[in-house]
């Protein structure tokens, strides 16, 4: 099977793009970092996934994570301080991020979340925005949102419900706690975990399912499904954002900031 690198020096280097046989694959790739996603990470994602798009060889895409540690570890804490804080700053650092995770959820071909290591966060509604997760044993998953004071926008709780049903999400968001991968099979957050040291031969078994089916009958039962997990329209969009917009303006997102850099455990206050 031939792999053929695509977009280089296009995007980030922290993405890689390749095409292997009739499967695209995108590589968060900052494994230093446990691949948390960088701006430019964001802006890459759509750019990639329309070239996949664009080519009727490919059949499915998998998204994953650079090393063994970490499918991807959350939104790159780096950044904040520059691109999560003036309110300029976090809207469009919000649009992007948005725009990235639709074009994932929205993607017209399946779509398939590799998992080994941390999925945790942001990490971890990238996964939600797939089609389908197969997780190794060691992987761990959590939605930290509560311990840094940050907002968590409407869309990616609709990931999370659509998922795993309302109770679930409201415990996972509640305790923030992080969860092995035998629990995330447990809760449906994920629909597969290999056995050890069997994650790409089971990737590849079900990617062998996919590439067989008929590519329009399975692009057609995606839209149809996708369709009926649309926000509905009677929801409060506007209020939720701005109560997503506000969890960043506060005093409580400072001090999670804080406490995170300086390694301590936060003290919120409501603010």
């Amino acid at each position: 099977m031939s792999t053929v690198r695509l977009l280089d020096k296009v995007i980030t280097e922290n993405l890689i793009v390749e095409k292997r046989g009739q499967i695209g694959w995108i590589t968060f790739n900052d494994p230093g970092r446990h691949n948390a996603v960088s701006y430019d990470m964001w802006v890459g994602i759509p750019i990639a996934l329309a070239a996949f798009a664009a080519d009727e060889d490919i059949r499915a895409v998998v998204l994953t994570g650079a090393g063994e540690k970490a499918f991807v570890s959350g939104a790159n804490i780096s950044q904040f301080e520059k691109l999560r804080t003036a309110a300029d700053a976090v809207a469009e650092y919000e649009r992007v991020g948005e725009a990235a995770q639709a074009a994932i959820y929205d993607f017209v071909k399946p779509t398939i979340a590799r998992i080994q290591g941390y999925c945790i966060g942001g990490g971890l509604n990238i996964s939600l925005c797939c089609d389908v997760r197969i997780a190794s044993p060691d992987s761990s998953f959590a939605i930290p949102a509560g311990k840094l004071g940050l907002g968590y926008r409407l869309t990616a709780i609709r990931n999370l419900i659509n998922t795993v049903g309302g109770p679930t999400a409201i415990n996972i968001m509640l305790s923030a706690a992080r969860f092995t991968a035998a629990e995330a099979l447990d809760m449906k957050l994920i629909q597969y975990m290999a056995a050890p040291g069997e994650l790409d031969a089971t990737l590849d078994a079900y990617l062998a399912k996919v590439a067989a089916n008929a590519p329009l009958t399975l692009q057609t039962a995606k839209a149809s499904i996708r369709e009926f997990q649309r926000i509905a329209p009677h929801i409060d969009v506007e209020k939720i954002n701005a109560m997503v917009l506000g969890c960043f303006a506060s005093d409580d997102y400072q001090e999670g900031k804080r406490a995170f850099a300086e390694k301590r455990a936060p003290v919120f206050r409501g603010k």
